[in-house]
């Protein structure tokens, strides 16, 4: 594979972030749109390169028919399971978020990790994080860690109840608050002895339509 031009490799990077974003391919308008670039004709030119290339294939009788080939800017994810946003909901056969087997994966440009370790991924169940602009069935990436600061998004297990939510974790006198992000819902009160980080969200990626 020779060198890449700067445009080729912006065409690439979006390629792969659009991909992970929505589950399906761009279309050449897309790419044009995104990478801002001058015409259609401009971006089919590039991506003969990268097909020549060996970085895609391309079905031309499929109005999405590129195929990202090559892959080195983008992190394969496990999915391990739901978790809400909205009251607590059961997670079954499982005390800990971290031992759950993960049922599929998903990929994501490796920007989105931020570098870390621990990555893992959640399906958002309510709409109690919707001003934070998390909503139903849209997915949050996790970090494992143990522990938070006050006011950062966290996936918390509570322990008694067996249950997953995610919220805004406030340690105050006394308690955890788990706060929603929801103007009409309340926060949840629980026993520090109660609860257990799980991991703190990293990044969103939203569902559509």
């Amino acid at each position: 594979m020779k060198e890449l031009s700067t445009k080729q490799q912006r065409i690439l990077k979006f390629m792969s972030g659009f991909l992970a974003a929505r589950g399906y391919p761009p279309t050449v308008r897309d790419i044009v749109g995104g990478c801002k670039i001058s015409s259609t004709s401009v971006a089919a030119y590039h991506l003969d390169v990268l097909k020549r290339e060996g970085y895609i294939r391309r079905h031309p009788d499929v109005s999405r028919g590129i195929e990202l080939l090559y892959k080195p800017n983008i992190a394969q994810i496990p999915i391990i399971g739901q978790i809400a946003a909205g009251k607590p909901i059961p997670v079954p056969t499982a005390d800990t978020w971290d031992t759950v087997a993960a049922a599929e994966t998903m990929e994501v440009p490796k920007e989105l990790t931020q570098g870390k370790d621990g990555v893992y991924a959640l399906k958002v169940k309510g709409s109690s994080m919707i001003d934070a602009l998390i909503g139903d069935g849209d997915i949050v990436l996790m970090q494992y860690v143990n522990a938070v600061e006050n006011g950062e998004m966290a996936a918390i297990w509570l322990k008694a109840e067996k249950e997953a939510t995610l919220k805004k974790y406030y340690a105050e006198r006394g308690h955890i608050r788990l706060q929603p992000t929801n103007a009409k819902m309340k926060p949840i009160y629980a026993d520090p002895d109660n609860v257990e980080v799980q991991g703190r969200v990293i990044a969103v990626i939203r569902r559509l339509g």
